[in-house]
């Protein structure tokens, strides 16, 4: 059995944690710097880290490509199984016509673009994140976004920057269930943390995409709705995940804040333009930038108040103030059917009796040919097991949603199954994508490459309270799944909080918290933004767009953490 040496170079942490992080810098420097292509960034990265495997921690040349081949297997499954069944299920929307009932329903809440991106990036995004997570929420907001008048860039950005404060409760609850089951912490205080740090984010992420979409200018006009709907978002998440139930936190936040955008959007209107005006130009070109990127972003831009004149596949033509297609009460129930079925199907699976008889279908077994141990605590590796759990799996769930959908819309098999045939057409480069990371995330894991890092981090002392997040947002870095960063940095995170005196609750939560905040920049979400966009071969330009957003934001998150560590913001913890 393979057993990783936690400082294989000298016995060194710190020279070895920069050699265990070359893997990334290759492709971080490669996909924003050099601006190459996020598949090709991915191999070369996966190169890098089998070769630091073999060469500096000593790890067998079979148990490192097993692995490759292992993480990109859970790459297709569970990951890409899930966006391919989500991305389907819009797909047929589309090609029916329901979806564009959908976008008029949409753009009848408000004709502002600034407020669309709220609507549907943030709250719809958190919805879709509630029910399944890994991607979908970007991919189809993304295209809805586009539907609604935005350039693909500026699109893929606002979903890219929505997707932050819904992700810790994310396929319901997953990740922070994930958490409590690895750490052994109760499930209720590691939620209730998690509930008391991640509303701060949703405060703000609203006004920050007003920001995107119009600047300066878009903030001063519409900032009262775009901060009501975070509020409300905030305060239904504080109180789902802290007192009601776990797995819903995400369902009510997003539903509840939508509730208060448009009531806000109904009472007062002092803040929308008069008069329309031509959409913004596309942010690949222009617009907010983030923070070191350079430019104000907005000043001078016409007002996106309107987003200007579209004509949709009905025929209907739309501008920003007028919509002429008059849709019936029976049409806007079919656009809403399919989303309301995956609500219906993700609600029943969680009655115990359901989930339980569904978790037989889950096979269970050690991977073959990989024996490596925890370079810790010598026990088996949890990452060689895999668990294909192909009936309860969250995709499975939303492909039986899109079986449904088809009866009840009287969708053609002909039509649907032409539709999953261009799903995974378009998807082609993000499964490469995505498989490639995830088989580099695992030589990474397994070789103990990840583990140094993580240690390192986790020796910083004083400052580990403040540095708690990073860890978080570096595993969602580079795994793309909050879930993922919570197994592989959740234990570490709570022996480094007992060997401190912090809270255990408060750094594992730490690590969920600042995890979401690596989910804008994950290979994984760039490659599923790009590919939905129509935008594929641009992931460098997106990273480099949103690179700024996520460090700002993880540099809030932690400031946060550190103050609740101490008497300053403690009374916030649970006593």
């Amino acid at each position: 059995m393979f057993q990783p040496v936690l400082d294989p170079l000298g016995g060194s942490l710190g020279w070895s944690s920069l050699v265990a992080a070359l893997p990334l810098a290759v492709f971080f420097v490669m996909l924003g710097v050099l601006r190459i292509q996020a598949w090709l960034s991915a191999l070369a990265a996966l190169a890098t880290s089998i070769v630091v495997a073999v060469a500096v921690y000593g790890m067998p040349v079979g148990q490192s490509l097993n692995s490759a081949v292992l993480g990109a297997l859970f790459g297709l499954f569970p990951i890409m199984w899930i966006v391919v069944n989500a991305l389907w299920v819009y797909q047929m929307t589309v090609d029916t016509g329901h979806f564009e009932v959908l976008r008029r329903s949409f753009g009848k809440l408000s004709d502002d673009q600034r407020l669309q991106a709220v609507i549907v990036a943030f709250c719809f995004g958190a919805l879709l994140e509630a029910l399944a997570g890994f991607g979908a929420p970007v991919a189809i907001s993304s295209v809805m976004l586009i539907a609604l008048g935005f350039k693909p860039f500026k699109a893929a950005t606002v979903a890219l920057v929505a997707n932050t404060a819904p992700v810790a409760f994310g396929a319901m609850g997953t990740p922070v269930i994930t958490l409590s089951e690895l750490t052994g912490l109760p499930l209720a205080d590691v939620s209730s943390t998690v509930g008391r740090q991640t509303p701060l984010l949703a405060a703000i992420v609203p006004v920050l995409l007003v920001y995107l979409v119009d600047g300066r200018r878009g903030v001063r006009q519409t900032w009262i709705p775009a901060f009501a709907c975070g509020l409300a978002f905030a305060a239904a998440q504080f109180v789902t995940s802290n007192y009601l139930s776990v797995e819903l936190t995400d369902v009510v936040a997003a539903l509840f804040s939508v509730g208060v955008l448009v009531l806000v959007m109904r009472v007062g209107r002092t803040y929308t333009p008069g008069g329309p005006a031509p959409a913004a130009a596309d942010d690949g070109d222009g617009g907010a930038t983030a923070p070191g990127a350079g430019g104000e972003g907005g000043a001078g831009a016409p007002s996106p108040a309107a987003g200007g004149a579209r004509t949709d596949k009905g025929g209907g033509t739309t501008t920003g103030t007028h919509t002429e297609a008059q849709d019936s009460t029976a049409a806007a129930v079919k656009a809403y059917l399919p989303y309301a079925v995956i609500i219906i199907v993700f609600a029943v699976t969680q009655i115990p009796s359901v989930k339980t008889l569904l978790e037989k279908g889950s096979v269970l077994f050690d991977w073959p040919g990989l024996d490596v141990a925890d370079p810790v605590s010598g026990e088996p590796a949890a990452s060689t097991v895999f668990n294909f759990n192909w009936l309860p799996a969250t995709g499975t769930m939303l492909l039986l949603s899109g079986v449904l959908t088809a009866l009840l819309l009287s969708i053609a098999p002909g039509v649907a199954v032409r539709a999953y045939g261009r799903t995974l057409h378009q998807l082609r480069w993000a499964i490469l994508t995505v498989a490639t990371v995830l088989a580099l995330a695992y030589v990474m894991n397994l070789s103990g490459q990840t583990s140094t890092i993580g240690h390192f981090i986790a020796g910083a002392g004083a400052a580990l309270a403040f540095l708690s997040p990073v860890l978080g947002w570096l595993g969602v870095a580079v795994t793309g799944s909050d879930t993922s960063a919570n197994a592989l940095f959740g234990i570490l995170q709570v022996t480094a909080a007992k060997n401190s005196g912090y809270q255990p609750e408060l750094l594992a939560a730490a690590n969920s918290s600042g995890g979401v905040l690596g989910k804008m920049l994950s290979p994984q979400n760039l490659a599923i933004a790009a590919a939905a966009t129509g935008l594929g071969g641009r992931e460098p330009e997106l990273l480099r767009k949103v690179v700024g957003w996520s460090l700002a934001l993880l540099l809030v998150m932690c400031v946060l953490v550190y103050l609740q560590s101490t008497p300053v913001l403690g009374w916030m913890l649970l006593s």
